[in-house]
């Protein structure tokens, strides 16, 4: 690892932890490569080793390095997968939309638009798995008892399936926000007043339509979703105005 200046005061362990995030992204510390020692991180960085630690439980926490014990035990850096990445990357989604106040209209173009990208390729590649997974998903939906909080992670569930049918890792991590942070906000504003029959409908025209592999009807039946999320989220919105 490259010779650093000791960071400035503030807090120094979310700075030590950049450091050696940007090394690892800069490829100076390539994967499986052993990180110098808590001692030898606290005098490179001038600090106290609990800082160093705490800095090593943030990369640890990002998944960017694992811990070993034992004599050639250590801190190295971990081969990062995309599904690793999914849940901070819904996290940063979720704190973007609630701390920016997303309108429900622009989340609804955002989402769809980016799931739409998948159409094509889902139409071409999904395999029986996912089509599977998107028929249990839609008889789960149909269930009567099914309580709100199920049914929207069902919706979730079908979506995932849909873009994960792409097979394309890349699509799959980018859309993790989309489908599991800008979805539960369209569900929890239009719950109330969505007809399940409806989108259950919905649902099985679009895996209909990846079943014959016709990303057509697909991307149609996606629009249609889109347009009723959008109506039902104004009628809401101008309900609670009124009150």
């Amino acid at each position: 690892m490259k010779k650093t200046t000791p960071p400035k005061q503030g807090d120094l362990s979310a700075q030590i932890a950049g450091s050696i995030r940007d090394a690892i992204i800069a490829g100076d510390l390539i994967v499986d490569a052993r990180l110098p020692s808590e001692a030898e991180l606290a005098e490179q960085f001038e600090v106290s080793r609990p800082t160093v630690r705490e800095a090593l439980k943030r990369l640890a926490a990002q998944a960017l390095i694992r811990t070993q014990r034992g004599a050639t035990g250590g801190a190295f850096v971990n081969h990062l997968k995309y599904p690793d990445a999914y849940a901070q990357q819904i996290t940063t989604s979720t704190l973007l939309l609630s701390m920016n106040e997303v309108s429900i209209v622009t989340a609804c173009e955002a989402r769809f638009a980016l799931e739409r990208a998948c159409t094509r390729l889902s139409a071409e590649r999904r395999s029986a798995d996912h089509l599977a997974t998107m028929r249990a998903e839609m008889h789960r939906q149909s269930q009567p008892g099914l309580s709100d909080e199920a049914f929207c992670a069902s919706d979730v569930a079908f979506h995932r399936a849909l873009v994960d049918g792409a097979q394309n890792p890349v699509m799959s991590y980018q859309l993790a926000g989309a489908v599991e942070a800008m979805q539960p906000l369209m569900n929890m504003i239009t719950f109330t007043a969505r007809s399940r029959e409806r989108i259950v409908a919905l649902h099985g025209q679009i895996a209909d339509a990846l079943e014959a592999q016709n990303a057509s009807d697909a991307d149609a039946a996606l629009t249609a979703l889109e347009a009723y999320t959008v109506s039902l989220a104004q009628d809401v919105l101008d309900a609670r105005a009124q009150r």
